[in-house]
């Protein structure tokens, strides 16, 4: 008797846990269908801007600077290989082995983070990297990380590693307001994406960690010390890129 008033006066109750749940599922559904055909969709279509790109001109509109925003589109073929090769060896040296994460690095970040508060040290791969600027906003929580996850596992899944790599080297932030190699070559060095040589693809790629406080040209001792490491990595990498090597038969 009394089990079955308490069943009656809980109804109401799991009715409406039943209501939120169900509400709860389609709402993750729905982003999960969203999220991939977005995915989906830039494998073709360059986006016009990031979210990033965005955020940075609301920070300069509020400093009272002014608006700073160079971005101009270009395919891969038209970024220096040497490019390409330098922010594998500066940024993700098993970018072309990795399916979107590199565990021992982001295990090696999270013990030196544990270790040095004020010093932080990032694990994310070009993948994540790329994921994170066109898909969200600069940040540290546990959410905005679960996203980038997710959606770097859409792009490795969906995407080429090459069209990744022209995502990554088009949209991401190399200098205060520039975005992407061809109007980083440009504000740089003066000259075209394609045009790069070497020490210059190493130059740019030595400020990709902190592009807003360093600069490519003319660099400091810093810059230029790290440049002639990223320099030493691509002698080993034999100075060229194979999208190639690690591909199965059926996707070459």
């Amino acid at each position: 008797m009394i089990l079955a008033k308490l069943q009656i006066l809980l109804q109401p109750i799991m009715g409406c846990f039943r209501s939120i749940a169900v509400f709860l599922l389609k709402i993750i559904f729905i982003f999960i269908i969203v999220s991939a055909l977005s995915v989906l969709m830039f494998r073709w279509i360059h986006p016009p801007f990031t979210p990033l790109m965005v955020k940075r001109m609301i920070e300069q509109k509020i400093n009272g600077e002014e608006i700073k925003w160079k971005y101009e589109w270009v395919g891969l073929e038209k970024i220096s290989p040497k490019l390409q090769l330098a922010v594998i060896c500066s940024e993700d040296q098993k970018y072309l082995e990795h399916y979107g994460f590199d565990w021992e690095a982001i295990e090696k970040a999270f013990k030196q983070n544990q270790k040095y508060k004020k010093i932080k040290r990032g694990g994310s791969t070009i993948s994540q990297q790329t994921a994170k600027n066109l898909f969200l906003m600069d940040g540290r929580n546990y959410f905005r990380k679960a996203l980038e996850m997710w959606f770097t596992f859409l792009i490795e899944t969906l995407w080429s590693k090459e069209r990744i790599m022209e995502m990554y080297l088009n949209i991401v932030e190399m200098g205060k307001g520039i975005y992407g190699a061809e109007a980083a070559s440009m504000y740089w060095f003066k000259k075209h994406a394609h045009q790069l040589n070497k020490d210059e693809s190493a130059a740019i790629a030595a400020i990709l960690p902190s592009p807003k406080k360093y600069k490519a040209n003319p660099c400091s001792p810093y810059i230029c010390q790290r440049k002639e490491w990223i320099k030493q990595q691509m002698n080993y990498w034999g100075n060229k890129i194979d999208y190639n090597q690690y591909k199965d038969e059926d996707e070459k």
